[in-house]
C-alpha cells in the first residue's frame, strides 16, 4: 500500500492517477482549491489515428479571475461533450472492449452537469467502476491546508501532477500496454484511463497493478 494520494480533481484522469489509487486504495480530491488552466481537471488525452488527442471541457468564467474548483461552472455554448463523444468512438470504435462501455460514456456526456467538479467525480466515480475498485474516496469541499496535508500524512500530488510536467517522483509509470493505433504511433504513455479500458477491458486493473 502507498500513501493516501491528494489529487486535484481531473476529467477522466490518466492511468496514472488510478494506478495510484488502485494500490493506496484511498483517495482525497480537493475541489476547494483553486481552478488551475491547462490541468487535468478540464483535459484529458486519447489516442487516435494521427495521435494524441486532448479533449478540452468549455467552462465559465471571467479571464484572469481566481475561483474555488467548486465554483466553477460548465459552458455548453458549443457542442464540446458531442466532440468529445465522436473523438473517442473514432479512436475506439474498433477496440476490443469500446462496445462494453460506449453506453454508459454517452449517458454521462449528455447529461448536463452545472459544475465542472461535479462532472470530474462522474467520470472518476464511472472509471472506478469499470476497473472494479471501490477505494476510499472523500471529497474535500474546502481547501486543504498544507498543516492538514502533513497531519492526515497525505501525498500532496496537487501541483505535481500535471499534464505539462514530468511525473513526480515515487509515481509509477504505467505500461507499456497494446493500444490500438499502436503500429502506427508506437506506445504513448500517460494517456486518458479511457484509453487503457478501451483497449484492454477487465484487465485494466491488472495493467495497473504491474511493476
Amino acid at each position: 500500500m502507498v500513501a493516501t494520494p491528494l489529487f486535484s480533481a481531473f476529467y477522466f484522469g490518466t492511468v496514472e492517477h488510478y494506478a495510484l489509487i488502485a494500490r493506496s486504495g484511498r483517495a482525497v480530491v480537493d475541489i476547494g482549491e483553486h481552478y488551475e488552466r491547462q490541468s487535468h481537471c478540464t483535459r484529458t488525452v486519447i489516442l487516435g489515428a494521427n495521435g494524441p488527442q486532448a479533449l478540452d471541457v468549455h467552462i465559465t468564467r471571467r479571464s484572469g479571475e481566481r475561483m474555488p474548483m467548486r465554483t466553477v461552472g460548465l459552458s455548453y455554448a458549443e457542442p464540446w461533450h458531442a466532440r468529445h463523444l465522436h473523438a473517442i468512438r473514432s479512436a475506439y470504435g474498433q477496440t476490443p472492449w469500446f462496445i462494453h462501455y460506449i453506453d454508459d460514456l454517452g449517458k454521462l456526456l449528455r447529461h448536463r452537469h452545472e459544475r465542472l467538479a461535479d462532472l470530474d467525480l462522474a467520470t472518476l466515480r464511472m472509471a472506478l467502476g469499470w476497473l472494479g475498485l471501490k477505494p476510499e474516496l472523500v471529497v474535500e469541499e474546502t481547501y486543504v491546508e498544507p498543516v492538514a496535508v502533513e497531519e492526515r500524512k497525505l501525498w500532496n500530488l496537487r501541483h505535481t501532477l500535471h499534464p505539462k510536467r514530468p511525473l513526480p517522483a515515487g509515481v509509477p509509470a504505467v505500461g507499456p500496454y497494446a493500444q490500438v493505433f499502436g503500429d502506427r504511433h508506437g506506445f504513448r504513455p500517460h494517456l486518458s484511463i479511457l484509453d487503457l479500458v478501451m483497449n484492454h477491458g477487465p484487465r485494466a486493473r491488472e495493467v495497473l497493478l504491474q511493476g
